[in-house]
């Protein structure tokens, strides 16, 4: 693996990090634990794996993300911003009256949003349409999508699961952000989601099981996905809820509370 690749990965994700918690900060509300734990996925996503082009957003061959979890729109935002589809100053703005950078991301107002999402469960279904498009217009972008916990109890999602299945969408490369929590505690409490991984393979999908927060694993499964051929793929990936902040870190009380003035300094000097 390339050392280089992974180190600057790394510094891209604390940036990441360290911007979620200031924008949620200086919101005064916002969704800090699950937009921690999807932060190694989603700098993977946007720093080497995707084909874009942050200058020119609806290029027709791009790839596609979808964050299915809408309510973690900082990460998205974060990246967004970092990679260059609009200035990094305006996250400060987020929440604000008049903002378009709100709760849940709207893709008729931020560049680089592909789907308005917040409500749970339908990100798949629209990443379906997105993946069989591609094929019928004879493209080979990929549609990649983050799922979260307590989204993958609604029906919704296991209707999506079978139909990627049956028409074989390979440009599909799902990630779970498998944290084990939702906003009303441990999902094995509320409703057991478990055993994840085997779901998934019984509705026919190519199922890999990762660390969530080593960036080579996540390269190797990307790297993995790509080459497969007649199925979607999912990648279980564990997380970590408030990952990277010691005093969020699997506490779901953090699941949708902004830090104070003294908790994001303290948030931040972890981060450095």
């Amino acid at each position: 693996m390339d050392r280089d690749l992974i180190a600057k990965l790394e510094d891209k994700a604390k940036e990441i990090r360290r911007d979620i918690i200031r924008m949620i900060g200086e919101a005064g509300s916002g969704h800090p634990g699950g937009s921690l734990s999807g932060a190694d996925i989603v700098t993977v996503l946007y720093f080497h794996a995707m084909r874009i082009k942050p200058e020119e957003p609806h290029w027709p061959d791009r790839d596609r993300f979808v964050l299915s979890k809408g309510h973690a729109a900082p990460l998205l935002y974060a990246a967004l911003a970092e990679r260059g589809y609009f200035p990094k100053e305006e996250l400060m703005t987020l929440r604000k009256l008049g903002s378009r950078l709100q709760g849940h991301p709207d893709l008729n107002k931020v560049p680089g949003v592909e789907m308005s999402t917040g409500s749970l469960g339908q990100g798949l279904s629209v990443a379906n349409g997105m993946a069989l498009a591609g094929k019928l217009d004879n493209r080979d972008y990929k549609v990649y999508v983050l799922l979260g916990d307590g989204e993958i109890q609604e029906g919704m999602i296991w209707e999506a699961a079978m139909a990627a299945a049956h028409f074989k969408l390979d440009n599909v490369i799902a990630f779970l952000d498998h944290n084990g929590f939702q906003i009303d505690g441990p999902t094995s409490d509320i409703m057991n989601p478990e055993p994840v991984a085997d779901k998934w393979r019984a509705f026919g999908w190519h199922v890999l099981s990762i660390d969530g927060h080593d960036l080579a694993q996540i390269l190797q499964a990307i790297e993995e996905a790509k080459r497969l051929k007649g199925k979607p793929v999912m990648i279980v990936a564990k997380t970590i809820k408030g990952k990277g902040v010691s005093f969020m870190e699997n506490q779901v009380g953090w699941h949708g509370v902004a830090p104070k003035p003294d908790e994001m300094e303290r948030a931040l000097a972890e981060l450095k």
